[in-house]
This record gives structure tokens, sequence and C-alpha cells, in this order.
């Protein structure tokens, strides 16, 4: 399975566009994470969200074809048209990032 997914259905003339990828989380411990925006194609995403952390981009990666999976069943299809919201999702990374660090580092502090 690949680490990035690109998903588009047209309804009612609209076309929505759902991108997901996964990325290891900061601090080299081997947590990932998976990250997914929507929106309609050609505009800024309306959502994005972040699941996680994984334990390895394996057990992301098993996430994310069942979350494909789900989508296909919708009327979802795969897009060969590159990554328009990359951007968008390197800053919830960060956003994931600074709250693992501010977690962890409160965690360590306390011991």
């Amino acid at each position: 399975m690949t680490q990035t997914l690109c998903l588009n259905r047209q309804c009612l003339g609209l076309v929505t566009r759902i991108e997901c990828i996964i990325r290891p989380l900061a601090g080299g411990n081997g947590l990932w994470t998976l990250l997914c925006a929507a929106g309609l194609d050609g505009g800024q995403p309306t959502a994005i969200k972040a699941q996680g952390p994984f334990h390895g981009p394996r057990a992301a990666e098993s996430v994310l074809q069942a979350i494909a999976s789900n989508l296909y069943g919708q009327g979802y299809s795969q897009s060969d048209s590159p990554s328009i919201w990359q951007l968008h999702m390197q800053a919830e990374l960060r956003k994931v990032n600074a709250n693992q660090s501010r977690y962890l580092g409160g965690w360590e502090s306390r011991t």
C-alpha cells in the first residue's frame, strides 16, 4: 500500500477531493500519523484531520487502506492528479508535532 492517496467523487456537478498522506512524527520515536484533507477539487480544503499516533508506518497504512476501502464504497475513485494540499497537511503535521512535544515534555518533567 502506498503512503499517499488522492480520491475524487463527482456529485451534482461538483468534484469532492480527499487527499491522505502518512508521515513520521518528530522525535525519531517510531510514531507515525495519518493526515487527511477534504474539500472541493480546485479549492481550499474544508477539513483536515490527523489520526494516530501509530507505531510504525505499516499500522498507519492499514488504517489508510480501511479508509480507502470505505470511500471506494461511497463512490470515490482514485485520482491520478498531483496532490494540491500538501502545504495544508504539512501545517497540520507541525501542529501535531507541537502537541506531541508538549505532551512528552510534560510527561518527562513529572518523572
